[in-house]
């Protein structure tokens, strides 16, 4: 059966010739996959948007009483642009997402106090560390852009994503002209 499949590979591509493009020769052989395996195959259509067809909106997320991990999963889905039928792995089809009242993040259980913050200064003996609730006090901006890079992936693409992030300590922004819309719950299912 293997030699069969291999001798009829070898017979498509002499048949079609050298000067037909690759692609073309690729196609043939998927749509000609029923006869060769003997079963159907159904072809899916994959679509992969340029840079200028994609329409970005903004998006407004107020974090106050809400959970950062959850939070930041759905901020992260949206960056990426997941939630869109368009949604090419390669290219930047995210919109750009503004978080306000991030100082009113919540946290799960006992956080607050268990969940600590390690960096390095790059001396020896440099570890430090800081608790859950200290870093809100002092900075919950990068408490909720560290949450949400720890989830997009870590390339040239992740970087250019995360920049479309905003996130301010108060529930004001300076981003009115934009005009942003609120950013739809998820659904619960029960």
């Amino acid at each position: 059966m293997r030699e069969n499949n291999i001798c009829t590979i070898k017979k498509l591509y002499t048949h079609c010739g050298k000067d037909i493009d690759i692609f073309f020769l690729i196609l043939y052989y998927i749509n000609n996959l029923a006869k060769i395996f003997g079963r159907r195959m159904k072809v899916m259509k994959t679509i992969f948007m340029k840079k200028s067809d994609v329409e970005k909106k903004w998006y407004v997320v107020d974090a106050q009483g809400k959970i950062l991990g959850r939070m930041a999963s759905m901020i992260a889905n949206y960056l990426r642009g997941k939630h869109k039928p368009i949604f090419t792995p390669n290219a930047d089809t995210g919109d750009f997402i503004i978080v306000v009242n991030a100082e009113k993040i919540a946290l799960t259980a006992n956080k607050l106090n268990q969940k600590f913050y390690y960096h390095h200064t790059g001396y020896i003996g440099g570890i430090k560390a800081e608790s859950a609730k200290d870093k809100i006090k002092r900075s919950p901006e990068t408490m909720i852009r560290d949450a949400v890079w720890g989830m997009l992936p870590k390339n040239r693409l992740g970087r250019a994503i995360i920049k479309k992030l905003k996130v301010y300590r108060g529930p004001q922004h300076p981003h009115a002209a934009q005009q942003p819309e609120t950013m739809p719950e998820p659904i619960k299912i029960a």
